[in-house]
C-alpha cells in the first residue's frame, strides 16, 4: 500500500489508528468475499486479474515440493498437461496425493483431486507422463511453461534448457547451486524474453504483506533487530531429510551390519491391518489403509530405478563410509554435490523475509531489494556422523543498512554547509550519513531441538511483530511480551492479517473458511498472469534480480561457515557486484563462463 505523507503522519500520531480506514475497508471486503484462504484472494490483494485461458504447464520433479506445487495450482490459471519424474513413488503421489497424514494430504491432494477426475486412467488422458527423460517434456509443443522442483544441483541446467526451448519457468528455491548459475539463468531469461520466477512464496503471502504495511506505517517505531529461526527436532534415526531407501540399507553405524528395509516393513504392516478388517469396519479406515498401501507399494518400486542413468553417483565418505547412488537420489539435501544445506533449504526463506521487512523501510519504492552489508556465521555437524555432508547447526548474524545509513545526492547537487555531494555527470554518489543506523538480523537453524519452530520476530522501539510458521501474525505494544494488541470489529485498531491475534476481527472470521494461504497458489497464479499478459510492467514478484539476491545471501553464508570451520574466520563483507546480473563477480568463486558452457552443453 502506497501511503501519502498525510497518512504517514496519522500513523505516527496514533498507534491504534495506524492502519487506517482504507485498509480496514479492504480487509472487510475480502472477508465478505470469503477469500482469505484462496479463491481469488491473490487476484484481489495483489491486483492481477484472471486469465482468458489457463497456461499449459509441465511439472518436472513431482516429489515432496513438486507435489506441494501441484496441490497449489488454480485450474483457472494453470492446466497441468505433463509431468516428468524418474521415481514411481513421485508419479503416484502426483496423481493420487500424499496419504501419509491429513496434513500431508492437505498440502499434496494430487492431480485427480485438483482437477476432479474420476481416477488415474481419466487423469492420464489429460496429463502425459515422462518417466525416463524430462527432455521429452521440454520438446512437447503442448507445454508452454514448466515448474521445476528437482534437487538443487539440477535447477539451473533444466531451467536453461527449458528457456532455450522457449518455455517460461518457475523453479523452486534456491534459484541455483552457485551464484554463477543464477546469473546465467537470469541472462538467458532476458535474452529469450521469458518469465523466470523462483519459489520464494513469502512474496505472495498476505500475512507477510500485512507485516510490511505495519512496518511502513511506523507502528513498530524504529527497527534495529530482526530475529529469525528454523528449529527442528531431527535426531539420528528420525531425520525428516533421511527418508527410507527403496530396497533397504545397512543403517549408518549399525551394530550388527544387517540390512533394514523400512518400506517393506510398512507394506507388510498395512497388509496385516487390512486383513484384520471386515464388512463391519469403518469404510473410511479401509479406504485410508488402501490408499496408504498403494502409496508405499509405489515407493517400493523405486528400487528398480537405476539412479546412475540420471547422473547420480556412488561415493565414499571419510573413514570409508560408502553411500549409494540411490541414497544420493533420495537424500539429495544431505550432500554438498546435490544440495545446499540448511541455508539453501531453510535459511534462504527467512533471510528473504528479513530482506522484505528491511526493504519496507526504504524511501524509494523502486522494486529493488536491500542487500546485507556483512555476515558473520558459523556452524557444524554436531549431531550426525558421516551419513551426510551438510551441517546440522548454523548460526548467522547479518548487518543490513537501515533508514539513515546512507544519504544520496542527485547529479550536480552539493550541500552548501557540509560541502558534500555529487559533482559527477554520470550518476548518483552516496555516502554513509550514519554508519550506526543498521538493522541486525540474527538467524539460527538447528536440528535436535524444535523449540520455537520457525518464524521471524521484528523488534521496534514501539512494538514487536511475531510471525509464526507462515500462519500467524501477532503484535505486542512496546516491550510488553504478554499482552497482544487486541482486534475488534468495532475499534479502529490495526486488523492484523488473515489470522488476527486477540479477539476475532473481520479477517480472522474469514479465515475460518480454510487454512491461511502460504503464497504458493498466488505465486503460480501471478506467474501465469504475467505469461498471458506480456506487458513490461507485468513481472513476477520474485523475478531474477530478487531471487539472485536471496541466493547470494544463502550461498555466501555457506562460504562464511566453511571458512569458520577451517579456522579462517566466518566474516564476509558483501559486494554490490555479486548482486549484479551483468557482472561476472561471484561470492562463491563460481565462474560465469564455465557455468554458461556447462549449462548450454545439454
Amino acid at each position: 500500500m502506497n501511503l501519502t505523507p498525510e497518512e504517514k503522519e496519522v500513523g505516527k500520531e496514533n498507534y491504534y489508528d495506524a492502519i487506517g480506514e482504507n485498509r480496514r475497508d479492504f480487509l472487510k471486503k475480502v472477508s465478505a468475499a470469503s477469500a482469505v484462504s484462496g479463491g481469488g484472494l491473490g487476484a484481489m490483494y495483489f491486483d492481477y486479474s484472471t486469465v482468458a485461458k489457463p497456461v499449459r504447464v509441465g511439472v518436472i520433479g513431482t516429489g515432496d515440493e513438486g507435489s506441494v506445487l501441484i496441490g497449489a495450482v488454480n485450474p483457472s490459471y494453470v492446466q497441468v498437461v505433463a509431468i516428468a519424474d524418474i521415481r514411481p513413488y513421485n508419479i503416484h503421489r502426483a496423481f493420487h496425493g500424499d496419504h501419509a497424514s491429513p496434513a500431508a494430504n492437505a498440502a499434496r491432494p494430487g492431480l485427480i483431486t485438483k482437477y476432479q477426475w474420476k481416477n488415474e486412467t481419466e487423469a492420464r488422458k489429460h496429463v502425459k507422463v515422462y518417466k525416463d527423460d524430462y527432455h521429452d517434456l521440454l520438446n512437447d509443443p503442448d507445454v508452454e511453461a514448466v515448474i521445476i522442483a528437482l534437487p538443487l544441483h539440477l535447477h539451473a541446467k533444466v531451467a536453461v534448457e527449458a528457456m532455450m526451448k522457449d518455455k517460461h519457468v518457475l523453479t523452486e528455491k534456491l534459484m541455483a547451486k552457485t551464484v554463477a548459475q543464477c546469473k546465467v539463468m537470469s541472462r538467458v531469461a532476458a535474452e529469450q524474453n521469458l518469465h523466470l520466477a523462483t519459489g520464494h512464496q513469502r512474496h505472495y503471502s498476505v500475512l507477510y504483506d500485512n507485516a510490511v504495511n505495519l512496518i511502513r506505517w511506523g507502528v513498530l517505531g524504529e527497527i534495529h533487530h530482526i530475529r529469525a529461526q528454523w528449529h527442528r527436532g531431527n535426531l539420528p534415526g528420525r531425520d525428516s531429510w533421511q527418508q527410507p531407501i527403496p530396497g533397504g540399507e545397512i543403517p549408518f553405524n549399525s551394530p550388527d551390519g544387517k540390512r533394514v528395509d523400512k518400506i517393506a516393513g510398512k507394506i507388510n504392516s498395512l497388509r496385516s491391518r487390512l486383513a484384520k478388517l471386515n464388512e463391519n469396519s469403518d469404510p473410511l479406515q479401509v479406504a485410508l489403509y488402501t490408499k496408504q498401501l498403494a502409496q508405499w507399494e509405489a515407493w517400493d518400486k523405486d528400487q528398480f530405478v537405476d539412479p546412475t542413468k540420471y547422473g547420480y553417483r556412488e561415493f565414499e565418505m571419510p573413514k570409508g563410509h560408502k553411500r549409494s547412488a540411490m541414497e544420493e537420489l533420495c537424500r539429495w539435501r544431505l550432500w554438498d554435490r546435490t544440495g545446499g544445506g540448511l541455508m539453501a533449504e531453510l535459511g534462504s526463506h527467512q533471510l528473504d523475509a528479513a530482506g522484505i521487512f528491511v526493504n519496507a523501510l526504504r524511501e524509494d519504492k523502486d522494486g529493488k531489494k536491500v542487500h546485507p552489508l556483512t555476515v558473520h556465521a558459523t556452524g557444524g555437524r554436531h549431531l550426525f556422523g558421516h551419513d551426510r555432508d551438510v551441517d546440522d547447526h548454523v548460526y548467522c548474524m547479518f548487518e543490513f543498512p537501515g533508514p539513515g545509513y546512507e544519504k544520496r545526492f542527485d547529479v550536480g547537487y552539493r550541500d552548501p554547509i557540509m560541502g558534500i555531494g555529487n559533482d559527477s555527470e554520470n550518476g548518483v554518489d552516496s555516502y554513509a550519513e550514519n554508519p550506526n543506523k543498521k538493522i541486525v538480523v540474527s538467524y539460527s537453524s538447528i536440528n535436535g531441538n524444535g523449540f520455537g519452530g520457525y518464524g521471524e520476530i521484528v523488534m521496534g522501539t514501539k512494538g514487536t511483530l511475531v510471525l509464526e510458521k507462515e500462519k500467524d501474525l501477532l503484535m505486542y505494544q512496546g516491550s510488553n511480551t504478554t499482552t497482544r494488541v487486541g482486534v475488534k470489529d468495532s475499534d479502529s485498531g490495526p486488523t492484523m492479517d488473515t489470522q488476527a491475534s486477540g479477539e476475532a476481527g473481520p479477517v480472522a472470521k474469514a479465515a475460518e473458511t480454510g487454512p491461511v494461504s502460504r503464497g504458493y497458489t498466488e505465486e503460480i497464479e501471478h506467474w501465469a498472469y504475467c505469461i498471458r499478459n506480456p506487458d513490461p510492467e507485468n513481472v513476477p514478484r520474485c523475478r531474477p534480480e530478487v531471487a539472485l539476491g536471496d541466493a547470494v545471501i544463502a550461498l555466501t553464508t555457506n562460504v562464511a561457515i566453511k571458512a569458520a570451520n577451517s579456522g579462517k574466520g566466518g566474516f564476509i563483507e558483501f559486494k554490490d557486484e555479486w548482486y549484479d546480473i551483468n557482472s561476472d563477480e561471484t561470492s562463491d568463486g563460481s565462474d560465469i563462463t564455465a557455468a554458461r558452457q556447462q549449462l548450454s552443453s545439454g
